[in-house]
This record gives structure tokens, C-alpha cells and sequence, in this order.
């Protein structure tokens, strides 16, 4: 475990705000005092941390989520002389934790929470969007996400699950993203045509469709690009027509939907005989 620390700025939709996130891994490193705008928003991947807050000492141990609230000093620094810390985190804006709860902002008395499901949770949405900052799966994943910690959590409570007309609500939405598919609308503007939060929206196409919108349209923009496969385009022309951002982006989910690459789906149908293979008759 060495020194490092990298950044990746993702947007919460399209032209949406944008939400910070660390990936880091120190060995000896130790933060001055300081104190951030935002909700801080951790989970401990290795090692150990000892942040000063409050007036005392919280430590940190792998699959532990951390909640920095706004405003409050603190510091960081390895649990020990040998094991470094490692940590994700992100930097939630406080509307993230109150779209989708009641009773004002969250207050968390605990710091630490050792709530495991959540915490693989948000690490692999901090892992993904580090990778591929796609805003549609940035605004899908993290409020939904947020919101859970805040309704588990903290102080506030979650407002009810039930969202009146869910079926229609996630039709509208999904022919939005369909129509809109190389740049999709943002779920905060399409809530708003709704007369919605960004939260009820979340909810009502989660309850009816099963999946959030990204994944969903995600395996959209994958029926169509087998579609251009069988033309004959090859996976780097077929990506931004679909609106992937690129060949890997593509690749992942095609793998993810169809178990094979868009390279390898390409070769077969184009070696298939008959209608739309390669021996098709002119």
C-alpha cells in the first residue's frame, strides 16, 4: 500500500452538478485539520484509519462506512505503524440525503456504520463510476443510494415507498430515455415534468421496471447496437452511435447482457448463414 490518491469528477446527469470522488491508499499519510461543504461519504477498503472528530477518536476497519457531516473538522491518519488505510469516498451535497426522507437534515450520531450490504453497495458504485463516469448511472445510482444511508441511518426518516401511478410514471420516463438515447435527459428534469422528485421518480420506475433507468437503458442501447453489429459495423463505430462512451463502455455491458463481446457477437452472426449473415443471398 503506497501513497496515492486519485479523483474522478462525475456529473449527476446531463449538465447536472457535479459530485467528487477519492479513491486513496496511504501509508503514512496524515490529513491537517479541515473540514468539507458536503456530506463525506467513506468506506474503508484495507488497513485502518483513526480520524479525530467530534472532539474524539472514530476508527475505521475494512467494510466500515464513515459519514462526515458538513461543516465538521477533522482529521485522518493511519491506524497504525504498519497496515496504511485505504478508503472510497465521495462528497454528497445535502440534497443527495434529503430528496428521498423527511425531517430535515440527516444527523448521524454514529460516524462509523457497519451496515455490510450498503457498504458493497456504494463501493462498487464508486468503483464503476470512477472508471466510467456516466452521468445517467451517476443520477440512478448514488441519491438512491444516499437516501438509503440517510433512512437506515441518521435522524431523518424515509418518506413512503408507495408512489401513485408507477407504471405509467416509468413508461414515460422510459420512452424519454429511448427518444433521447445518445443524451439522455437528466432524472432531475424529467421529475420535474412529472411534478415528481427525483427520488419518487427513482422509486416508481425501480418498482415497475425492476432495475433503475441506467440499467435500463443501458441494455436498450444493447439491442440496438446488435442490431448495427449485423450490418457489419465494427464495435468502435457501433459505441457512440448508441451512446455508449466507448468500445469499453460498449463491451462491458454487452458482456454484462449477452454474456459474449460485441467483437465476438459480430464474427458469429456474420459468419451465420441465411438472413443477415454473411452468406445471406443478395
Amino acid at each position: 500500500m503506497g501513497e496515492q490518491a486519485r479523483w474522478t469528477r462525475a456529473r449527476l446527469g446531463r449538465c447536472g452538478p457535479p459530485l467528487d470522488l477519492l479513491t486513496a491508499s496511504f501509508r503514512r499519510h496524515v490529513y491537517a485539520p479541515h473540514a468539507h461543504d458536503e456530506y463525506t461519504v467513506g468506506v474503508c477498503v484495507g488497513g485502518s484509519e483513526i480520524i479525530d472528530y467530534r472532539g474524539g477518536h472514530i476508527r475505521t476497519g475494512p467494510g466500515t462506512i464513515v459519514v462526515l457531516e458538513p461543516g465538521e473538522m477533522h482529521t485522518g491518519g493511519p491506524g497504525n505503524a504498519t497496515d496504511g488505510y485505504a478508503y472510497r469516498a465521495l462528497y454528497a451535497e445535502t440534497s443527495l440525503l434529503t430528496d428521498g426522507t423527511l425531517g430535515g437534515l440527516p444527523h448521524f450520531r454514529e460516524p462509523v456504520i457497519d451496515d455490510p450490504a450498503l457498504a458493497g453497495a456504494l463501493r462498487t458504485a464508486h468503483t464503476r463510476l470512477s472508471a466510467c463516469p456516466d452521468p445517467l448511472e451517476a443520477e440512478s445510482v448514488l441519491p438512491w443510494l444516499l437516501t438509503a444511508l440517510a433512512g437506515r441511518h441518521s435522524t431523518a426518516r424515509p418518506v413512503a415507498d408507495r408512489v401513485p401511478g408507477a407504471d405509467a410514471i416509468a413508461r414515460t420516463v422510459r420512452d424519454r430515455l429511448a427518444d433521447e438515447l445518445t443524451d439522455p435527459p437528466s432524472l432531475a428534469l424529467l421529475a420535474t415534468d412529472l411534478g415528481l422528485s427525483r427520488y419518487q421518480l427513482l422509486r416508481a420506475f425501480r418498482t415497475a421496471m425492476g432495475i433503475p433507468p441506467y440499467a435500463w437503458l443501458a441494455q436498450y442501447r444493447v439491442t440496438k447496437a446488435r442490431v448495427l453489429l449485423e450490418t457489419g459495423l465494427r464495435p468502435a463505430e457501433v459505441a457512440p452511435l448508441v451512446g455508449f462512451a466507448d468500445q469499453a463502455h460498449l463491451t462491458r455491458w454487452f458482456r454484462r447482457v449477452l454474456g459474449v463481446t460485441p467483437a465476438a457477437y459480430r464474427n458469429s452472426v456474420q459468419d451465420t448463414p441465411g438472413p443477415g449473415g454473411r452468406d445471406s443471398a443478395a
